[in-house]
């Protein structure tokens, strides 16, 4: 299916989505995300390049790993260098040397998470800087004009994602005032396609918090829209899993079939797996890097925190299930080593791995959904991840 915006004249969306295999046993799906920029085979995990970097690795790697699209972050690019910066150094794939897909969000989330003050009106939002505590303005049109700066190929319409634990009526408020910005960042992007060099496909964003009435309010409306995408935010922000597995199966029922999904932020590997048993389709989150970064890699087996001095003589790779670069080339004891030694190549090694990792756990899981065979799949890997109990490794 090619799908093309309403209203936005002879000159459709460059992006499509081909639903290709659901298995029979959960509903994961298989399809594939086509971009201006090359494919994305779903479902798949988007490492997050929060400043047009993912962080100590270079986009050469990501290549190497087999990574066919990445997140950047509105907000901070917003902020710093500035979409005019970008969108005059040829966009973000010019800027950053990455010849395939960019997905960016609308910058919604961070001007509550990090803005020191912050004012919300239907208009927008009013914020100080969290760089230099400069006045700031980003509304939906905005946001839209930002992310076509950068040159993305998959934007997300402008949202305002609830706080948790958040009552019923501030939650009803927010889900309002998402469908209010949907519609006029949907406008926005119809506005503008006609003058920039690659048409993008504007995601619509479901929110509603845990409430099974907000989310079904906020599908329904969402959907009307008639956008190429659909996401799911406001979740994984500290709703107990059962409760974000319940809204997320409830969310994605609602959604149409031959539109792609999208899960926002969400998370470890085992949550990955019960997204893609809800007919999930994409996925983003900085949980891989940042836990490397700290000395905490995932593996076929469950975390290993292999900054610890139990591996100092471990001459086994990071995980001897995985044939990424680094597992291909050294040993725990060496990356224990570089932790030890506050060397920077430690973060590098582990984080490549993790991101490695999580590509692989996507590709896998993509075959079992084709193959018919994505429940067993899904059972087999978290026994797997679970059999250590967690974090491997004792200080």
């Amino acid at each position: 299916m090619t799908t093309s915006t309403p209203g936005a004249g002879t000159r459709p969306d460059r992006v499509s989505f081909r639903l290709e295999a659901t298995d029979p046993e959960t509903g994961a799906r298989a399809g594939v995300l086509e971009t201006p920029h090359g494919p994305v085979p779903t479902p798949a995990f988007v490492p997050v390049g929060t400043q047009a970097s993912v962080k100590t690795v270079a986009p050469w790697e990501l290549e190497e790993i087999g990574a066919p699209i990445l997140l950047a972050n509105t907000y901070h690019l917003f902020l710093r260098p500035g979409h005019e910066t970008v969108r005059a150094l040829g966009g973000l794939h010019r800027f950053m040397s990455w010849n395939r897909a960019i997905l960016t969000d609308s910058g919604g989330f961070q001007v509550m998470s990090l803005a020191d003050l912050n004012k919300i009106t239907d208009e927008g939002v009013t914020f100080r800087s969290h760089l230099d505590g400069s006045a700031r303005f980003l509304s939906p049109e905005i946001a839209m004009e930002v992310q076509l700066a950068l040159g993305a190929d998959v934007v997300m319409a402008f949202d305002q994602c609830a706080r948790w634990p958040v009552e019923h009526a501030a939650a009803a408020a927010a889900e309002r005032r998402t469908l209010v910005w949907a519609a006029r960042s949907r406008r926005r992007v119809i506005d503008l396609q006609g003058s920039v060099d690659a048409p993008c496909a504007v995601f619509g964003i479901v929110q509603g918090a845990t409430y099974d009435d907000l989310r079904r309010q906020s599908a329904r409306a969402i959907v009307d829209l008639d956008f190429p995408g659909y996401a799911v935010g406001g979740l994984s922000v500290g709703e107990p899993k059962p409760a974000m597995w319940d809204v997320l199966a409830l969310t994605t029922g609602m959604l149409p079939p031959a539109r792609p999904r999208y899960l926002m932020g969400v998370g470890f590997p085992e949550d990955l797996l019960e997204g893609v048993a809800r007919g999930v389709d994409l996925f983003d989150c900085v949980m891989p890097t940042r836990n490397a970064r700290k000395g905490t890699v995932f593996t076929s087996r469950g975390r290993l925190v292999v900054k610890n001095a139990a591996f100092a003589r471990d001459e086994s790779p990071l995980d001897p299930d995985c044939g990424c670069p680094v597992c291909r080339r050294v040993s725990r004891a060496y990356v224990r080593h570089l932790f030890a030694a506050g060397e920077l190549l430690a973060m590098r090694l582990a984080s490549l791995h993790s991101l490695a990792f999580y590509l692989s756990l996507m590709r896998r899981a993509r075959e079992a959904i084709v193959a018919g065979r994505f429940g067993a799949f899904r059972r087999e890997t978290l026994a797997r991840l679970r059999e250590a109990g967690g974090a491997r490794g004792s200080p």
